[in-house]
């Protein structure tokens, strides 16, 4: 009775958001639009995306080839949609990493204080006083040009960014009353913190995870474009657009362009959402 009625409430509060912003719901609509090619497009799409096929190499695009084929013959739409799973997955799993590791050292910091702030805090400090794409770089570098370590890489330099929320957050309610009956009624430290402080530190981290995935999308397409990512012939955004930039001065201009405004577009869409995920997430909007 209760998740049915939590259920009812959350798709209550979607409706209300749609209606009163029309954003949310194009950023809603584009997520769930981009989930579902990335789970889906291997069923559907018209081509292999890795088969090529010279004898059609460069053509423009047409009722057969949408988005056209590139220069060795294989199809644009294609690899742009299954593309989508790649960096959805690049980013989802970078993001989850760094957002378990960076609240759950934030928020210790904040709660714990001490030694243990101030060194977590100038860890912190030391990640964000590179240029964080040349961190990236600089790890993958190191690590080898695999996969996992561009999603190891783009996890390390957003650890920060949640240190900072989260320790910024918990400073705050830590001193409220609530938390002062928690810690009477017989709970531990650990459990207050978990239970009663940390969801009321959510809305402003999943402003944060949203950013995030548009910041790991673009990492991610930004370490295949200068080949410290995922690697030919994988399809993937950067990738495809670091093909496409040797033919647009011949005029071939849909290499770019397609797997370009799809990664804008995912972008978009992900800084749109973190506005309707904090409005459902706040507690103190939830009556």
């Amino acid at each position: 009775m209760n998740n049915s009625h939590h259920k009812e409430s959350v798709l209550q509060r979607l409706g209300y958001l749609a209606s009163k912003n029309p954003l949310s719901l194009i950023s809603l609509s584009l997520f769930g639009l981009y989930v579902f090619v990335a789970v889906t497009a291997s069923y559907w799409i018209p081509f292999d995306p890795l088969k090529s096929n010279t004898s059609i190499a460069l053509q423009a695009p047409n009722l057969m080839h949408w988005f056209g084929t590139d220069h060795l013959g294989r199809d644009v739409f294609s690899r742009v949609m299954i593309a989508t799973r790649l960096d959805l997955g690049i980013a989802f799993s970078a993001v989850a990493i760094s957002f378990v590791i960076g609240t759950a050292l934030g928020s210790m910091a904040a709660y714990f204080g001490g030694w243990y702030e101030r060194i977590i805090c100038r860890v912190g400090d030391i990640v964000l006083a590179f240029p964080l794409f040349v961190l990236a770089m600089g790890i993958v570098a190191v690590m080898g040009n695999s996969l996992i370590n561009v999603i190891y890489a783009t996890a390390i330099i957003n650890i920060p960014f949640y240190i900072r929320i989260a320790r910024a957050e918990v400073s705050l309610q830590r001193d409220r009353q609530y938390v002062q009956a928690a810690l009477l009624s017989g709970n531990s430290h650990l459990r207050t913190l978990s239970y009663h402080i940390f969801p009321n530190c959510l809305p402003n981290l999943v402003v944060q995870i949203s950013t995030n995935m548009g910041w790991a999308i673009l990492n991610a397409a930004g370490l295949s474009f200068i080949g410290l990512g995922v690697r030919p012939p994988a399809a993937e955004w950067g990738i495809l657009v670091a093909e496409g930039a040797d033919y647009i001065i011949s005029g071939q201009w849909w290499l770019v362009l397609f797997p370009g405004f799809i990664l804008m577009l995912a972008v978009f869409s992900f800084n749109l959402l973190g506005d309707t995920l904090r409005d459902l997430v706040d507690p103190q909007k939830r009556t």
